[in-house]
C-alpha cells in the first residue's frame, strides 16, 4: 500500500507507527500531524507550545463534545420527523451519554496512543470518551466540517447509535424512577438508612433506600451518596419490572 509506505518514508519509525495505526481508526491521512498527537497528549506530560500554551487533549475535548451534539441533532432531527423536543433531547443525552462515549472509544482502543505519566491501568473509562471527543474536534480541524460529519456517521452513528435501542434505554434510573412515580401519582422516597454493611481500607459508604407506597423495594450502598441513589433506583427498577410499562 503506496500509504503506508509514504508514512515510513517521510516519517521517523514512531511517527510511522502513530500514523498507520491512527489511519486504521480514521480511513483517512491526516494533515496536521501535531494537531492529532495533541489529541493523545495527558496534562501529566506538561507539555507546552512555544507560547506557553498546554499541550494536551482537554481544550479539544470540550470542542469535540460541541460537535457531537452538533451532528447527533442534526441526524435526530432528520430521522426522527415526529419528534418533538422533549423527545429529540432525550434521545441525544441517551447517544452522546458519558457510557456511551467511554464504548464507542473503547472500541477504537484509543487509550493505546495516549502519552502520558500515569499509568494507564489508573484511568477511569472515561478517559475513552473524552479522547474520542477531541478526537472529533482534531478532524474537525484537520479537514473541515463535512470530514468531521462524515466520520462521526460511519464510525459512529450507524454501528453505534440505533434510534429503537435508544428509545428503551435508561441512562439514569434515579430521573426514570422518579418520573415513572409522579407519572403514576405513587408515593415514593429515597432516604439514607444505617448502614450496617462492612468497610473496607476505612471507606465511607452511604446506604439508600427506595420506598414505594410505604413499602422498601429495594436497599443499596456505594461509596457515595449519588451512587448509592442511582444504585437502589436501578435495583427498584428491575424489581418493578412487571409493573413497569413505557
Amino acid at each position: 500500500m503506496k500509504f503506508i509506505e509514504d508514512i515510513f518514508s517521510s516519517r521517523s519509525k514512531k511517527d510511522g507507527s502513530f500514523l498507520y495505526n491512527l489511519y486504521e481508526v480514521l480511513g483517512f491521512k491526516v494533515k496536521n500531524v501535531s494537531l492529532y498527537k495533541s489529541v493523545f497528549t495527558h496534562r501529566s506530560m506538561n507539555l507546552k507550545d512555544k507560547f506557553g500554551n498546554d499541550i494536551n487533549y482537554e481544550r479539544l475535548e470540550f470542542l469535540g463534545d460541541a460537535l457531537l451534539d452538533s451532528i447527533i441533532s442534526t441526524h435526530l432531527f432528520k430521522q426522527s420527523p415526529q419528534g418533538d423536543e422533549g423527545y429529540l433531547t432525550k434521545m441525544r443525552a441517551k447517544a452522546v451519554s458519558r457510557n456511551n462515549l467511554n464504548k464507542i472509544g473503547k472500541s477504537f482502543k484509543l487509550l493505546e496512543f495516549l502519552e502520558s505519566q500515569v499509568k494507564k491501568e489508573h484511568f477511569s473509562d472515561n478517559i475513552y470518551g473524552n479522547l474520542l471527543e477531541a478526537l472529533i474536534a482534531a478532524i474537525y480541524i484537520d479537514q473541515g466540517y463535512k470530514k468531521c460529519e462524515k466520520f462521526v456517521a460511519e464510525k459512529i452513528i450507524i454501528p453505534f447509535i440505533d434510534i429503537e435501542e435508544l428509545e428503551n434505554k435508561v441512562i439514569s434510573y434515579k430521573s426514570y424512577m422518579i418520573e415513572w412515580c409522579q407519572k403514576n401519582k405513587f408515593n415514593y422516597d429515597i432516604k439514607e438508612c444505617i448502614d450496617t454493611g462492612l468497610k473496607e481500607n476505612g471507606q465511607k459508604y452511604f446506604a439508600m433506600s427506595f420506598v414505594l407506597n410505604g413499602q422498601i423495594m429495594a436497599k443499596a450502598r456505594e461509596t457515595s451518596k449519588k451512587k448509592a441513589e442511582e444504585k437502589v433506583c436501578r435495583r427498584a427498577y428491575y424489581a418493578l419490572q412487571d409493573k413497569i410499562i413505557d
